[in-house]
């Protein structure tokens, strides 16, 4: 029996030394492996030519013409004062809009909210067109879209559709903007709107919005910026078609208008803005409006500071949701305004800064380097968020850092908060500065990759300027940002009164005067109190 076990497995191992012998052999090269790939036969003119040599024989090449100014902008301003500006861009679709030097920090003659009622009702019945149905339908027979939006600045107009489809949408926007009949079925649909907005908003988790509105009532208290944008409830009833009227008779005019587009030719829009955009009649333009009078408000923005908060209830916000119990907070200095030498400097200062949600705050790979990231979220594990946010006008601005946590650690956060901003006139590294320029940079240069920003870009600069600047510029302006730069707009900002907003459960926030005499104090720390007892 052990012999004839023994004899088997000899049997499967001499099979084995076999298949192995067979798969080792040495065997002839294949034809396909001897082939030359080379139509010249055997003697080819390409054997022992090296990769760093182009093959002989082969004609050189021709390469596309392209033009080292890409994004150069064309300006013209029209005998009403209208300005026209472009920039033509390769692609299938434009985007062109009017943009208006007008916005909520223009309403001190007026009940507050004309904004948000002017973004409610543009794109509505105008005399060519007898409902927004019908102009969305005229749009798509371009493949087009369009949309308005206030700021507390500038009110736009946009539209992006088919190029060929380029002057049925000028003459669309020359009838939104001027003609506007403001029906009273339209204008109870814009006070039911924003009456749906506004509830939305008070039950909304996220409040970006009404902290927004908060942080700039808090910094310029009842002047220009410090106006609402969103309209208060109070003043829905308040606001009809004659108050809109006299608005637009005061503010949209053409020399306080840009009529912006990308990817079209620049003659072309000029001759089509010479059509529609000169010598129309607006709506406005009756005896009855002319009589009401008016006046363009060009008040300077004034800084104070100072604290404004709201006591609420955030426990039952977004019911069934994960969302946990949260107080909100914005600290805020003052900055300055785009056209400020230090612009630049600030806006490398808030990307040195960063910051976000405590979800994305660490973890392998995440590779958050700011600020708000090392220095906050992933050191104290009960703060829910801290982003710095710079917001810039023309003649002013604010430097803000918003950060969310439970409404027991309130008086926590606030400190950490201080802190950060005194430690901003600090040390700064070579490492984090360098990185926070070339974020900028990049940021900057890939959102000029979007055909609607680079058609607001336009218009925003053409509108405060005049002119618009080269990226290239920003880029260099950029780069020549020091770290003595960034010192010296932190101590800049540390010399303003802050700008406290605050939401939720504000039972541990702390006193007004505390917080000011933690922005004094060289660490940043907020005044401890204790109470004293005798025997």
């Amino acid at each position: 029996m052990a012999s004839r076990v023994s004899r088997r497995i000899a049997q499967k191992f001499t099979k084995y030394q076999h298949s192995c012998s067979f798969w080792n052999r040495p065997r002839k090269s294949s034809l396909l492996c001897q082939r030359q790939y080379c139509s010249a036969g055997s003697a080819s003119p390409v054997e022992g030519v090296p990769l760093t040599q182009p093959l002989p024989g082969i004609p050189q090449p021709i390469y596309a013409a392209v033009s080292h100014d890409v994004v150069h902008t064309d300006i013209t301003t029209l005998d009403n004062g209208l300005r026209v500006a472009s920039m033509n861009k390769f692609g299938q679709f434009c985007t062109v809009g009017v943009l208006v030097n007008s916005g909520s920090r223009h309403e001190i003659g007026y009940p507050k909210g004309i904004a948000h009622f002017m973004e409610k009702t543009a794109f509505g019945e105008t005399e060519k067109f007898e409902s927004r149905d019908e102009i969305l339908q005229s749009l798509e027979e371009h493949g087009g879209i369009c949309d308005c939006q206030a700021s507390r600045d500038t009110l736009v107009y946009g539209v992006s559709a088919n190029r060929g489809g380029l002057e049925d949408v000028i003459h669309l926007l020359s009838e939104v903007v001027f003609k506007p009949k403001l029906s009273d079925t339209e204008i109870e649909d814009s006070r039911q709107a924003i009456l749906f907005e506004l509830e939305a908003l008070d039950m909304a988790p996220d409040p970006e919005i009404m902290m927004t509105e908060l942080i700039h009532a808090a910094a310029y208290k009842n002047n220009t910026l410090g106006l609402p944008r969103v309209c208060p409830t109070e003043n829905i009833p308040l606001i009809g078609r004659p108050t809109l009227l006299q608005y637009m008779n005061n503010y949209l005019v053409p020399e306080r208008m840009v009529l912006a587009g990308v990817g079209m030719d620049h003659e072309a829009l000029v001759d089509l803005a010479k059509r529609y955009f000169v010598n129309t009649k607006p709506t406005w333009s009756t005896p009855e409006i002319q009589e009401m009078g008016g006046r363009v408000d060009k008040s300077i923005s004034q800084y104070f500071g100072g604290l404004q908060k709201i006591n609420k209830d955030m426990s039952n916000i977004a019911p069934g949701t994960p969302i946990p119990e949260l107080a909100h907070v914005i600290l805020a200095l003052e900055s300055c305004g785009h056209q400020d030498s230090d612009f630049i400097s600030f806006a490398v200062l808030n990307m040195l800064m960063g910051g976000g949600g405590s979800f994305s705050a660490g973890g392998p790979g995440k590779g958050m380097y700011t600020r708000l990231y090392l220095n906050v979220l992933n050191r104290y594990h009960w703060m829910y968020s801290a982003a710095a946010v710079h917001y810039s006008y023309e003649d002013s601005g604010i430097f803000c850092i918003q950060a969310s946590c439970h409404p027991s650690m309130v008086r926590e956060l606030l400190e950490v908060i201080v802190r950060e901003f005194v430690y901003m006139a600090g040390t700064v590294e070579e490492v984090e500065l360098s990185r926070a320029k070339r974020q900028l940079q990049s940021m900057l240069m890939m959102n000029l990759e979007s055909r609607p920003v680079v058609f607001e870009d336009i218009g925003r600069q053409v509108l405060a300027t005049g002119n618009r600047k080269h990226p290239r510029e920003y880029v260099e302006l950029i780069e020549k940002v020091t770290a003595a730069d960034i010192k010296r707009v932190a101590r800049r900002m540390l010399q303003s009164q802050p700008s406290v907003a605050a939401l939720g459960d504000l039972t541990k926030l702390p006193d007004y005067a505390d917080i000011q005499a933690g922005l004094l104090h060289k660490e940043g720390r907020l005044p401890r109190k204790y109470a004293f007892f005798r025997r």
